[in-house]
């Protein structure tokens, strides 16, 4: 691995500047702003009142200057490319130092005033930083502070976060190898991680990615690591042993052995008063059909509440029992407050693709709005287990649609209507039964699809409205299930991942709004606002406005009343209003932000916002490579 470390002027010695003791209110020290992952920033100099003014003040390019980060082709091994070299991630600001990965198979720190270059972490050729971002540990007693990532190839890497040399102490040079205990004795199992760790105390928290298939792989446990040695502390079987609560939903006998998936690959939340974790578990393997693992299977799509320090059960909630759909909750539980008259509920607000919301207790898992098993379709595919309910919360009410009816197609244009309807037609007729529509033996139309209402990107909370604002994607899924070929380890196997679009175009067969801001009241279980969120250029020429666009990325809230976006294929990044939803800035991006802004006070006393676009991804064409900074002139 290699390092180059660029010198420049600051005002403060770096090890002043990077102590724990000097962390600002200022800064943006991990993924979700903060422990309980509110993407929620105290500053108030960027309000309502001079957001309009917000301009780009400096540009990062991540590409090394011998590859092109351009716009792409609609086809082609370079579009191919460009799409790999797309990232989702969300830097840190801390002390006086932006932190982020790059798709360029480094991590880098900058300075949040001018966006110049100090250090550059080079990773082994072919592996990437975990693609959303790292996380900062303070140091503790001598040690110094650290940069802590996972990587594509599994393995837990520690940097000086000072100087972005491998972490003395920790591992082997700063790394630790994390496919070892959860391999199953499969020496190609995947093992990755694609979101930051989190951290409590010197505990590092990390949860993974592993395949969706086949069934049999590398487990999907939870584990714990000592943030100065690297040291394993505990593990979290995912998927529950023999004698272990939750192991008797495993019906199927020895269902359980080896079972991939139930795996939290996207964020988790910490509650540091009262020292708990909260994990949400994705769907088991294989997450298209479940024959070979009746039962409810615990963990799989459930929210679980570990002691962090020990690993050990507190509390879960199971969200989809035997998901077939690959629904799973990995967007960050947000830790809330409700009221109830004169009282206060500590809360954990958790959503999974459905674009369902439960709101539970945080110190029991009990839900703080009624919460009723509710009738779903059953399955048509012979020796699939048919769940015959789900929970389905009283409140609020689902972010998205869930089901469609044939006078929903789109009508935007002649064309796209006529698309549209020659779509609906296909195999025979497309159907829709409602909420868990099932993939069945006839072609199905699925609200929401594999991306979901909402995904990793999840809400922002801003604790004075107390509000939590989402961004939907409208988006369903088409799709049956067919026999297996001969030797599959199962019977039946899902036929394709179509969607219910005009891929072409990006444009969803039904009705608009495609994408929707939403702002929920958490003491009501009422949305205060909806609007929609992004344009479609070539329909607001014809006037058809207010449509909305496909969107993938979060949000942050601001004491200033504000809510920063950018997530849609549009290529715009806007602010809005907290209380109304209107839109009080609004500018186009050189590439799509398909990831999560961050805010920060810098040392010139400037409020910055920051974003990273790179364009790509599921409905996007161009590429790109800038972290953008935006501050008033």
């Amino acid at each position: 691995m290699k390092l180059r470390l660029r010198r420049f002027a600051i005002c403060l010695p770096l090890s002043i500047a990077l102590s724990c003791a000097a962390q600002s209110v200022g800064d943006w020290p991990m993924y979700g702003h903060d422990d309980g992952s509110s993407r929620y920033s105290p500053l108030t100099d960027l309000n309502l009142k001079n957001v309009a003014g917000l301009k780009r003040a400096w540009t990062y390019h991540m590409a090394p200057a011998t590859t092109v980060a351009a716009p792409a082709p609609p086809a082609g091994s370079l579009a191919a490319r460009l799409r790999q070299r797309r990232t989702e991630t969300t830097p840190l600001m801390v002390n006086g130092m932006l932190f982020l990965p790059t798709p360029y198979n480094s991590v880098l720190a900058l300075d949040p005033v001018t966006g110049k270059q100090i250090w550059e972490h080079k990773l082994a050729a072919g592996a990437n930083a975990s693609t959303r971002g790292v996380a900062y540990w303070g140091g503790s007693g001598t040690t110094p502070a650290r940069i802590v990532f996972g990587t594509s190839d599994g393995l837990l890497i520690a940097l000086d976060a000072k100087t972005g040399e491998p972490a003395a102490g920790f591992g082997t040079d700063g790394i630790v190898d994390m496919k070892p205990g959860v391999q199953n004795g499969i020496a190609n199992a995947r093992v990755s991680m694609t979101s930051p760790p989190s951290i409590y105390k010197n505990v590092i928290i990390t949860g993974s990615v592993v395949q969706e298939s086949p069934s049999i792989g590398a487990s999907g446990d939870a584990r714990g690591w000592d943030a100065v040695t690297g040291k394993l502390l505990w593990q979290f079987h995912s998927v529950p042993r023999p004698g272990e609560p939750g192991n008797e939903t495993w019906e199927t006998p020895d269902s359980w052995k080896d079972r991939s998936g139930t795996n939290a690959w996207g964020f988790l939340s910490v509650d540091a008063q009262t020292g708990q974790v909260f994990l949400p578990f994705g769907s088991p393997t294989t997450d298209a059909y479940g024959g070979d693992r009746k039962g409810n299977n615990l963990y799989g799509d459930s929210l679980v509440a570990l002691d962090a320090s020990t690993g050990k059960l507190k509390w879960f909630y199971q969200l989809i029992h035997h998901d077939t759909w690959d629904y799973d909750p990995e967007s960050a539980p947000i830790l809330v407050t409700v009221h109830r008259g004169s009282k206060k509920i500590p809360a954990v607000v958790v959503t999974s693709k459905t674009g369902l919301i439960f709101v539970l207790d945080r110190n029991t898992g009990k839900p703080v709005y009624d919460v009723k098993e509710t009738a779903v379709p059953a399955s048509d595919v012979p020796g699939e287990f048919s769940v015959n309910t789900q929970p389905v919360p009283a409140k609020p009410a689902p972010l998205a649609r869930m089901s469609f009816d044939p006078k929903d197609i789109a009508t935007v244009t002649p064309e796209h209507q006529k698309f549209c309807e020659n779509l609906l037609k296909s195999d025979g007729g497309l159907h829709n039964d409602g909420p868990f529509t099932r993939y069945g033996l006839k072609g199905s139309i699925v609200f929401p699809g594999t991306l979901g209402a909402t995904n990793w990107h999840g809400g922002s909370y801003d604790p004075k409205l107390n509000y939590v604002f989402f961004n939907t994607i409208e988006l369903a899924d088409v799709g049956k299930d067919t026999p297996a070929p001969a030797g599959s380890p199962w019977p039946y196997q899902r036929a394709g991942y179509g969607r219910f679009w005009d891929g072409d175009k990006y444009w969803p067969c039904q009705q608009p709004p495609w994408g929707q801001m939403v702002a929920l009241n958490l003491d009501t279980g009422e949305y205060a606002w909806r609007v929609p969120l992004g344009i479609i250029p070539e329909l607001d020429a014809k006037g058809v406005h207010n449509t909305g666009a496909m969107n993938m990325g979060g949000s942050i809230a601001t004491a200033g009343g504000l809510v920063f976006i950018s997530a849609t294929n549009d290529h715009h990044f806007r602010a809005f209003d907290a209380k109304t939803g209107k839109i009080a800035w609004d500018t186009e991006m050189e590439a799509g932000a398909y990831a999560t802004p961050i805010t920060y006070k810098a040392k010139d006393g400037k409020q910055y916002v920051v974003i990273v676009a790179t364009g790509g991804g599921y409905y996007d064409k161009t590429g790109g490579d800038s972290v953008a900074a935006y501050a008033l002139p």
